[in-house]
């Protein structure tokens, strides 16, 4: 009868040692059932799960490994492997998965122990955790860095809601964020991107901008701040507010234009996506001639915003055209994924204001950046701590990746 041997190599790393050890692996006619290798600092742990054949002689092997783990400084432990526990491991294959993505400008040990308990409780099993960040000192608050950790658990999530308000409640309390994803085809298949403009792809709110020419600031902002924590619907804020800027120069409202500075991680995030193939749009309540300018600048592929109205060379206080709302957003994401021919799993969809919850909820992932709190715990995921490249982590990039490109 074949005999089942979980194998497991770790000590300093250098090349050839998985070479070295599956040759005699080899010699012995073993059936890798499973392999899993990390290096950690230069150092290795290596695991592997075997078969070996029923005329095997399984101490031979054992003494063979030990004797060649020694010479290359390694230490090596076997473990026997029953039939009921082979059987229970088989059964696991099933099982669904998921991603626990960890970022911040450091993540201490303290916040990895908060985030391992929650996964626990909930009756997942973390299988695999690998950092997606560059080799920056994760111990070191730095306002530019970035840090991430990536947790693959498997399992029956006892309740996937609860499970991700707790995951919230936690990011409320430390500096980190936490993405919840289930492990999927369309996960690592992602082909569009779509971004609100305003408080997202660029810092500040063009109208409030514009308000501050116009001498209305603070009745615009009190307007803009209800209607983004939800209490005024969206297209009666917006007519009232444009109804403000009425008079208000048309040269002086393209001076704007270049003025606003993009958001932290806006033009690494965006170059990436053109770089990796995805198409990008912009769905914005806010107005085309900046939405315009983004697009040339970026090669953004479609945008879709509203159309300030101009007479006589100034501002008429109207917008021509449907204005982009909440739904029409929503609409206008599903229009372009059946133009793209792409499922709506397939889509990324970014926003910071209660006005892109329709958009964010019907995207396969929706995350709400740096957004108000209703839109936080609305969203499927949030990111606060970081700039928008931070969004890359989340579809699998890891910071070593671009730097090969790079």
């Amino acid at each position: 009868m074949s005999e089942t041997i979980l194998l497991h190599f770790s000590g300093p790393d250098h090349a050839g040692l998985t070479s070295e050890l599956t040759r005699i692996l080899a010699d012995y006619r073993v059936c890798v059932l499973d392999i899993g290798q990390a290096v950690v600092h230069e150092t290795l742990a290596l695991g592997l799960l075997i078969e070996v054949p029923a005329d095997g002689d399984s101490e031979a092997l054992k003494n063979a490994l030990t004797a060649r783990s020694r010479a290359l400084g390694l230490q090596a432990r076997f473990t026997s492997i029953s039939k009921q526990a082979l059987d229970h491991w088989l059964a696991a294959q099933s099982k669904d998965r998921f991603l626990i993505t960890v970022l911040g400008r450091a993540i201490s040990a303290d916040a990895l122990s908060r985030v391992g308990a929650i996964i626990a409780s909930h009756g997942l099993n973390i299988d695999r955790i690998q950092r997606l960040s560059g080799r920056l000192s994760l111990a070191v608050h730095t306002p530019t860095a970035n840090a991430c950790i990536e947790m693959r658990a498997s399992g029956a999530v006892r309740d996937e809601a609860a499970m991700r308000a707790e995951f919230v409640a936690l990011a409320q309390e430390m500096p980190i964020d936490v993405a919840f994803q289930r492990e999927s085809l369309f996960r690592r298949n992602r082909r569009l991107f779509a971004f609100d403009m305003d408080s997202t792809l660029i810092q500040g709110e063009v109208i409030d901008e514009l308000a501050k020419m116009a001498g209305v600031a603070e009745r615009v902002v009190k307007i803009t701040e209800a209607a983004m924590r939800g209490e005024i619907e969206f297209q009666e804020s917006f007519r009232r507010r444009v109804a403000l800027l009425k008079g208000l120069p048309e040269s002086r409202v393209h001076e704007l234009v270049g003025k606003v500075p993009l958001a932290e991680g806006a033009e690494r995030l965006i170059g990436t996506l053109k770089t990796l193939g995805y198409k990008t749009a912009i769905l914005s309540g806010g107005f085309t001639f900046f939405a315009r300018h983004l697009q040339e600048r970026f090669g953004i592929d479609y945008v879709h915003a509203n159309e300030l109205e101009f007479a006589n060379g100034v501002v008429t206080g109207e917008v021509s055209g449907q204005i982009v709302d909440g739904p029409r957003k929503a609409a206008l994401l599903e229009e372009i994924a059946q133009q793209e021919r792409i499922s709506l799993e397939q889509v990324v969809a970014v926003g910071d204001g209660a006005n892109d919850l329709p958009m964010l909820n019907l995207a396969g992932m929706g995350i709400a950046f740096r957004a108000k709190p209703l839109v936080r715990q609305s969203a499927g995921h949030s990111l606060t701590q970081l700039g928008l490249d931070g969004l890359l982590y989340l579809i699998g990039v890891r910071d070593r990746d671009l730097a090969a490109t790079s």
